[in-house]
């Protein structure tokens, strides 16, 4: 019935990765290691990250006309992605400039480019996609009005995956149609508002994003694995214990792994399981796409 696995709506950029002793303070300089140059953006590592377990993949996604853009295309199709919904121009490819500690954690800003000129209209030119799809996945780096659109164009007895990184209110039409919802504590806090997620628990968080409306909800918990909330209960999932070298990606192979494993029927606490074990296995290499690892991979662990 379904032509993909999983369609991703969302953002492809170029990666601008330097690597820090220590991130600077404000009107601070420090000095960094070469610049490293990778495919990346949300959208694009999401799809690169479900092609490279096994998953039927599509993207739609807009790049520019420019030596990033080719670089984002290249990349997705050498992983196996259709991307027969990428578009190409209106303005220069999206930019993410990474630092990187030593302890492998990150701090990115993004400068959206052509991301934030996928627009509504975009979106439904890319019925076919969506009625050819199983699980539909987004995220925030492309503009709020289209993921309502995304939501909108659901096939039906579709699914939608959202990660609102970075995070922003929603819409109580967005939020109902997420099944799950997937955020990290930062992400949580901002969903809550005036709620509040600080000195609770997880499964505080959780009970109260669901009462927001989504119909499920997962928390990634870093290295302690994550935590899924839905109408039948609350249940903490544990992930596998490795030594971290860079965190760049891990959510996006999160998100990728957990979409795909519930469109082929696994259970909510079951797909989160393997997805940590996928986020476990990406943080083991340095980079966002290149750190993807395969099935066999996710098995190895």
């Amino acid at each position: 019935m379904y032509d993909y696995d999983l369609l991703v709506v969302g953002s492809a950029n170029a990666d601008l990765v330097i690597g820090v002793e220590r991130r600077p303070d404000a009107g601070e300089t420090v000095l960094g290691s070469d610049l490293a140059v990778h495919p990346g953006g949300k959208g694009a590592n999401q799809a690169v990250a479900a092609a490279r377990l096994g998953a039927r993949t599509a993207l739609l996604a807009r790049v520019g006309d420019d030596g990033h853009g080719r670089l984002l295309l290249d990349s997705q199709r050498a992983a196996g992605v259709d991307t027969v919904g990428v578009l190409t121009g209106r303005a220069p490819t999206g930019v993410a400039l990474i630092t990187v500690d030593p302890s492998g954690d990150n701090s990115i800003v993004v400068s959206p480019g052509a991301n934030g000129r996928l627009t509504p209209a975009d979106v439904r030119a890319a019925a076919s996609l969506f009625h050819a799809s199983r699980v539909v996945s987004t995220q925030l780096e492309i503009p709020l009005e289209t993921v309502g659109e995304v939501v909108r164009s659901l096939a039906p007895g579709s699914r939608f995956v959202l990660n609102p990184s970075p995070p922003q209110p929603l819409s109580a039409e967005v939020l109902a149609a997420c099944d799950p919802l997937i955020v990290n504590e930062h992400e949580a806090k901002v969903i809550l508002g005036d709620a509040g997620a600080a000195g609770d628990e997880p499964e505080d968080w959780a009970r109260r994003l669901l009462a927001k409306g989504p119909r499920s909800v997962v928390v990634t918990l870093g290295g302690e694995g994550a935590l899924v909330a839905s109408a039948e209960g609350v249940a903490r999932v544990p992930s596998v214990t490795v030594h971290a070298v860079d965190t760049t990606g891990a959510g996006d192979a999160f998100t990728a792994a957990l979409a795909w494993r519930l469109g082929a029927g696994e259970s909510l606490a079951e797909a989160a399981a393997y997805a940590a074990r996928v986020g476990a296995a990406t943080v083991t290499k340095e980079g966002a796409q290149v750190s993807f690892p395969t099935a066999e991979e996710v098995a190895a662990l």
